[in-house]
């Protein structure tokens, strides 16, 4: 690699995955810490170890779900049009085309490394079928970020479905039956009910757990963010740039004494929510994808990067093609 693209840590080599994010040395990590403005909690050392697991639980989870890995593998930037031409570098010379061409792909590149650089989301746009989606499974598969986290946007999606969930029938259902079930003069007058545990009855949604306090960022896919109602990307902004959300159920329970509860991540795995507040160390790697069909408004903009993925050519639908069923 050339001194040029030293500061890439997102190359777009389907063949190369790498731990430059995740490595535990702190000195051969290459991503480098946030912007002074862009600074979140400070994950606790004394959280190393926990943290870990959870990473490790992850991996588990992310080599299971073979259809993603096989999603992030097959994705490819074009980096090379001689390959593909089936001649070698020497014989084959790029037209002025293929040259603009090459460009747009390096520019995605580029994008998704300011995005981690500046802990900023990444609005990516192009026509349906140029990989805008399939992008987010590469950057995960290549970097290691464990499983995509996906949202998929309807008209009808709201910020809080993205947040979590809070299953109060479920709740109520279990208090009635617990007090119909419960004894008269029991003699462990001091237990607390099951029921209490709201933590149980909570499950983050996929924009909630991206925010759960770790040392690495997470991948967030954000799908078809233009089919939104018009209000979701502004709901966005204060999660965007203060990286935290509350959740109220519990924040009551802090006041009461329940400082810390367990609830369930969008991944399936338990997470200790402290006073009710979830604030990330590292911001997440959020990738929106949009088809073109409605505009954002201008401060929602603003806090993103924003590309344009290249319309596939020739060359690179003999790749996908190739990718897909291979040399038979």
């Amino acid at each position: 690699m050339n001194d040029m693209n030293d500061w890439r840590i997102f190359e777009g080599n389907r063949q190369n995955p790498h731990n430059a994010i995740r490595e535990k040395d702190k000195k051969k990590r290459k991503l480098p810490d946030p912007p002074r403005w862009r600074r979140f909690s400070t994950f606790s050392e004394e959280l190393i170890g926990k943290d870990q697991e959870y990473w490790q639980k992850l991996d588990d989870l992310a080599k299971k779900r073979e259809r993603d890995q096989e999603r992030g593998r097959k994705f490819f930037i074009r980096s090379n049009y001689a390959k593909t031409a089936g001649s070698s570098s020497a014989s084959y010379q790029l037209n002025e085309e293929d040259e603009e061409h090459l460009k747009d792909y390096a520019k995605v590149i580029d994008a998704v490394n300011a995005a981690l650089y500046l802990r900023r989301p990444l609005l990516v746009t192009g026509r349906p079928g140029s990989g805008k989606t399939s992008l987010a499974y590469a950057i995960a598969y290549q970097l290691k970020l464990a499983p995509v986290l996906l949202w998929s946007i309807t008209a009808r999606t709201t910020l809080q479905d993205g947040l979590y969930q809070y299953d109060a029938i479920a709740r109520l259902q279990d208090a009635q039956l617990q007090e119909k079930e419960q004894k008269p003069n029991t003699n462990e007058p001091n237990k607390k009910p099951a029921y209490k545990d709201i933590g149980q009855y909570i499950r983050l949604g996929p924009v909630g757990t991206a925010f759960v306090p770790s040392q690495y960022p997470r991948v967030l896919l954000i799908d078809e963010i233009d089919k939104s109602d018009i209000n979701l990307p502004n709901d966005l902004l204060n999660l965007f740039e203060e990286g935290e959300f509350n959740i109220p159920e519990l924040v009551r329970l802090s006041r009461q004494g329940n400082k810390n509860q367990t609830v369930e991540s969008a991944d399936g795995l338990d997470i200790t929510i402290n006073e009710g507040k979830v604030q990330c160390c590292a911001f997440p790697l959020v990738i929106m994808t949009s088809n073109g069909e409605r505009d954002f408004p201008p401060a929602f903009l603003r806090r993103c990067l924003r590309i344009r993925m290249p319309d596939p050519d020739e060359n690179d639908l003999r790749e996908i093609v190739k990718s897909h069923l291979d040399d038979e």
